[in-house]
């Protein structure tokens, strides 16, 4: 009798286990800020640390290619800037692989979020759209620019050089001023494409810079703030070297490119400084912050992964000056897994 007097009581545990286990299964995600080791002092004087070292090293890595684009040996097609560019390639698809998409399926996967969300690898299709987005904007760009070009007037050319008895010598020039127009065209072509691409990867390196700023400005511990200094300084530094290189190739105006390498360098340490200006409002957990930082960063993720593969590394691997030239090609290669890994270790040593 007492064996079947337990039954019931076992099924009233069981029923009062299944109604609270949502509950049990909510309590592991506070969905509050849990900031260790707080001073809101010390974390503040090291924020403007952080600020003051980032805008150094963002500044130095996008000026370096475009103070040195006037040196022959690291003019394009030569083995330098083969090497330099494949090693910026590597580090920025690592941004993305390693820094930014992990951080994007952490952020819209998070048990404080909805089961709509979980439900669905959203971080995924969000850097899938983005490489599909930069493609056909690459490509439109491209494309309006050279079918204007090929609607601009060609030369005439007048009918005393046509009707003059010796033709051949008129023949000639007619070929000459023909593949000299071709060859401006193909010019005019290659440089509109080189801007869409600088303009593009900024895009890209921007909307990381400002939400990763966002989020250190708001963290009271100074535990994590020192080494993600370090980090992201190193970080900012090898984008820049990158996206200076695309500059340079794109052959902007003075003013243009002023404004670009100020906007690059300025972007983190703004993003540091809302972060500090909302730091008492700002929860990490909240679910629409989550789903923002998610949203950007996955966008921001495809967009890098499709400017390293197929705008740095693919048009360089498939150049002919670097396929005859074993030596350089294993060089490149060298310079794309140095990279790579260089900015892979900083994901581990900072968590950037």
């Amino acid at each position: 009798m007492k064996k079947a007097s337990s039954y019931p009581n076992i099924l009233v545990l069981l029923f009062l286990s299944i109604l609270f286990q949502p509950t049990l299964s909510q309590a592991k995600c506070t969905c509050e800020t849990e900031y260790k080791d707080q001073d809101r002092t010390e974390a503040f004087k090291y924020k403007l640390i952080a600020i003051a070292s980032i805008l150094i090293s963002s500044a130095l890595g996008i000026s370096l290619p475009l103070l040195l684009q006037n040196i022959s040996a690291l003019q394009p097609n030569s083995g330098p800037h083969f090497l330099i560019k494949a090693f910026a390639a590597g580090v920025i698809m690592a941004t993305g692989f390693i820094h930014i998409l992990p951080d994007a399926f952490d952020s819209l996967s998070s048990p404080c979020l909805e089961n709509l969300w979980g439900d669905f690898p959203f971080a995924g299709l969000i850097a899938m759209s983005s490489v599909i987005g930069a493609l056909m904007m690459e490509a439109f760009a491209t494309g309006y620019h050279k079918r204007a070009e090929l609607r601009k007037a060609r030369p005439v050319v007048s009918g005393d050089e046509e009707s003059d008895g010796g033709g051949g010598g008129n023949s000639t020039g007619q070929v000459h001023r023909a593949r000299a127009l071709v060859l401006q065209r193909s010019d005019s072509s290659e440089l509109i494409r080189n801007r869409v691409i600088s303009q593009v990867l900024e895009m890209g390196i921007v909307v990381h810079s400002v939400v990763i700023g966002i989020s250190m400005g708001a963290t009271q511990s100074p535990k994590t703030i020192k080494p993600l200094t370090a980090a992201l300084s190193f970080h900012q530094f090898f984008e820049g070297m990158g996206l200076g290189g695309c500059i340079s190739q794109a052959k902007y105006k003075k003013g243009a490119i002023t404004i670009m390498i100020l906007f690059f360098s300025l972007t983190t340490p703004t993003g540091i400084g809302i972060g500090i200006g909302i730091s008492n409002i700002y929860n990490e957990y909240n679910p629409t912050a989550l789903i923002v930082e998610g949203v950007l960063n996955s966008g921001s993720a495809g967009i890098l992964i499709y400017m390293a593969l197929v705008d740095l590394l693919a048009s360089d691997f498939m150049n002919p000056n670097l396929q005859i030239n074993f030596r350089l090609q294993l060089g490149s290669n060298v310079a794309l897994l140095i990279g790579a890994c260089s900015m892979s270790i900083l994901a581990k040593w900072g968590g950037a």
